[in-house]
Order: C-alpha cells, then sequence, then structure tokens
C-alpha cells in the first residue's frame, strides 16, 4: 500500500503539471483517464473478495489457517504470508461491507460512464460525431457484473458471521445496485 500511495503522488504531481501546462485537454485523454480509474477499481475489488474468500477458507479449514497454500508443512507456516495475514475471522463482515463499498462507487462510475454516453447521443442529434460501439460499455457493465455475484456469493456463504441484522442490509444494497445498473 506503501508503493501505491508514492505512486499515486507521482501521478498526481504529473497530472498537475500536465494540467497547468495545458489546460485544455483532449476529449481521449479524459475518457482513458476514466477508464483507468475504473480498471483499477475493479482490480481492487476483485482483490476484496479474493480476500474475503481466502479468509473465509483460512477460517474453514484446519490445515490451512495459517494462510499457508494447500495447507503446506509446519515448518513453512511462518514463512509464507497470504493476503490475509494480519486479519481476523472477526474482521470478516468489516472487510464484506468495504467491498460492498467499492462496488458501489464502481456502480457509480458505469452509471456516469451511461450518462456520457445518453449525452453524446443526444448531441449526435445535432451534427457531433458519435462514437456507436457500445462494446467498452458492455464489457464494464459485465465485468461489473461478475464481481458483484462472487461478492453475492462471498457474502451469502459469510450469512453465519454476518448475523441476522447486518445480511438483510448487504441483500438489499447488493439488490439496489444490480437494479440501478439494469434500469439504466
Amino acid at each position: 500500500l506503501r508503493l501505491v500511495a508514492v505512486l499515486r503522488a507521482i501521478l498526481e504531481g504529473e497530472k498537475a503539471a500536465v494540467l497547468k501546462r495545458d489546460r485544455h485537454l483532449p476529449l481521449s485523454f479524459h475518457r482513458r483517464q476514466e477508464e483507468l480509474k475504473f480498471g483499477v477499481g475493479l482490480q481492487r475489488l476483485q482483490h476484496r473478495v479474493r480476500e474475503i474468500q481466502a479468509l473465509r477458507d483460512g477460517a474453514t479449514a484446519p490445515g490451512r489457517g495459517s494462510g499457508c497454500p494447500g495447507g503446506a508443512g509446519v515448518g513453512l507456516r511462518g514463512l509464507w504470508r497470504g493476503p490475509t495475514a494480519g486479519i481476523a475471522p472477526q474482521e470478516l463482515p468489516a472487510l464484506i461491507l468495504e467491498a460492498v463499498k467499492e462496488l458501489e462507487a464502481a456502480k457509480q462510475q458505469v452509471l456516469k460512464r451511461i450518462q456520457i454516453w445518453k449525452r453524446q447521443q443526444q448531441l449526435a442529434g445535432n451534427g457531433a460525431v458519435f462514437e456507436e460501439n457500445l462494446a467498452p460499455l458492455q464489457k464494464r457493465c459485465e465485468s461489473l457484473v461478475e464481481v458483484y455475484f462472487q461478492l453475492q456469493q462471498q457474502a451469502m456463504a459469510a450469512s453465519a458471521e454476518l448475523g441476522a441484522e447486518l445480511l438483510p442490509r448487504l441483500l438489499e444494497r447488493f439488490n439496489e445496485v444490480l437494479s440501478s445498473l439494469v434500469k439504466r
């Protein structure tokens, strides 16, 4: 995470320098920037889902509780630290809630992109150039829905840890994410 923070600071500095030099960046730059932001957010969300799966597997499999791949020998357990090293099983609900927040943020990015596409389509009626290719937008929606179902599956599998109060709220948030994508 420290490396990510350093890279982010460098990129923000570079971005500020470019914006200072060139006040008006081309539309392709903004589109590419948005695609990268969505890609990073989706990768972060996929990582969270894998982290939840690893935590659940580590908590349920007696030979794998140490995070050691495949339940390897006792001598290797202290050497290998998996993605859930340092995360206690009781932190599973908080981890799932964090993943749902990231899912909702990714959903907002997809909805924003759909709105942009609709606006470009409206402007095309006035003679503006319009790219009719919906493949990138469809790919975004499909990848988000794929992660959505993986996360929902993990939440349902961890229903005992989530409790009777949190599970219905999570299911409601899941339904809201999916319904808002379908309605748009």
